[in-house]
């Protein structure tokens, strides 16, 4: 029997994510997300925060470290994963986030630039011959009347 193991969350960048490379040269990209909320202590509601490190892969890991940078808002999906490790005679441990998936949320931040926000970031969008946008799928598909 398995057990499940799934966990998502949004929450901001703690920091500029970074994107390191292992001896195999397999990309891994390293960031922390806060996670606000609220809570009741006493008659007043208190604003507590979980930080959560998260590791993602490969090369999702690459194409969307750029765009990982402090404050960004982002939902991650993934995995939960205990390391474990012996430092100064002491066991130490450490859960992390391995990532399965990384959304970029929120609206463009001031100073626009050329950051596309939507998505992912993983995946360019398909393209038909000759670089044309490929017009077999996506909202161009969608009747202007919607039955509901």
């Amino acid at each position: 029997m398995t057990d499940l193991n799934h966990v998502g969350i949004i929450g901001r960048l703690t920091r500029d994510a970074e994107l390191k490379y292992t001896n195999s040269g397999a990309a891994v990209c390293q960031f922390s997300v806060a996670n606000n909320y609220r809570k009741k202590s006493g008659e007043q509601w208190v604003d507590e925060v979980n930080y959560f490190d998260v590791v993602l892969f490969g090369k999702s890991a690459e194409a969307i470290s750029r765009y990982l940078s402090k404050g960004k808002q982002v939902g991650v999906e993934g995995q939960l994963r205990q390391n474990r490790w012996e430092q100064d005679g002491q066991r130490r441990s450490k859960v992390e986030i391995f990532a399965s998936n990384v959304q970029l949320l929120g609206g463009r931040t001031e100073g626009g630039g050329g950051d596309r926000d939507r998505g992912s970031g993983f995946a360019e969008p398909s393209s038909g011959p000759g670089g044309a946008p490929d017009s077999s799928s996506g909202p161009a598909d969608f009747e202007d009347d919607v039955p509901f």
